[in-house]
């Protein structure tokens, strides 16, 4: 069996929603609902990567493990890496699960599902999460990424062939949301981070093409709820109702 790490990566910037981490949500920061539901999980250590000492003091003062990386990282991936070399230099964990850090009512259950995934097959570098598409606008919407995965019927698993802002595959067939949680071997992720941007990751602007383009063996895990993202004012309200 797997020994696995969750991390959250987390930063001030964000051009919709500035300071998000520290939005407040229940009375507590955003980020530390996160690190709550990823400790809910209760798979492993749970960091949070932060790339400023603000975010670290919220998630310290509610009892959690930040790590200060640095804030000129290129992307979350990078600076997950960071966090678990400098927590774990000995690689007692060998999967890492990152977590975005604007989840806060993800349910516990899709990280088991992630590393369930990730468990099923040795050859598998990494694990990710889909969710068939139901309501009608989110089928062109570009900001809905569609992971293309051939799923025959009853089947829960199945190796990732493309993610695609566009509405696609064509005919008829359901339509897959994906969700940017992934479990990564460490040493996958570590080779990861080392490649340069690919074409295609970005031509649609999603690091996981990288992954694809550079050979990597991506399974997803057909979940039944996509976790609300919160991105924008009202999805904050949405989160604040939610978890009032």
């Amino acid at each position: 069996m797997s020994s696995p790490i969750v991390v959250i990566p987390a930063r001030m910037a964000s051009t919709r929603l500035p300071g998000k981490p520290l939005a407040d949500i229940g009375g507590v920061p955003m980020i530390v609902q996160v690190w709550r539901r990823a400790m809910e999980a209760d798979v492993g250590p749970v960091l949070v990567a932060v790339a400023e000492e603000e975010i670290a003091a919220a998630v310290r003062d509610h009892g959690g493990e930040a790590i200060l990386t640095n804030p000129d990282l290129p992307s979350g991936s990078d600076r997950v890496m960071r966090a678990v070399r400098a927590y774990d230099p000995n690689r007692r964990y060998d999967v890492v699960v990152n977590v975005q850090g604007d989840l806060p009512t993800l349910d516990p259950k899709l990280i088991h599902a992630a590393l369930e995934c990730l468990d099923s097959d040795p050859s598998i570098h990494l694990s990710t999460l889909i969710c068939e598409i139901t309501r009608p606008e989110e089928r062109e919407n570009p900001n809905v990424v569609k992971a293309i995965v051939g799923l025959a019927p009853g089947q829960t698993m199945g190796r990732a062939l493309y993610f695609t802002r566009a509405m696609a595959p064509t005919g008829e067939g359901p339509l897959y949301h994906h969700i940017g949680l992934y479990a990564f071997r460490r040493t996958a992720l570590r080779a990861f981070i080392s490649l340069p941007p690919a074409v295609l990751e970005q031509r649609e602007k999603l690091e996981q093409l990288r992954a694809l383009e550079n050979h990597m063996r991506v399974e997803a895990a057909l979940v039944d709820t996509v976790p609300l993202g919160v991105d924008t004012p009202a999805d904050l309200e949405r989160a604040r109702t939610l978890l009032a």
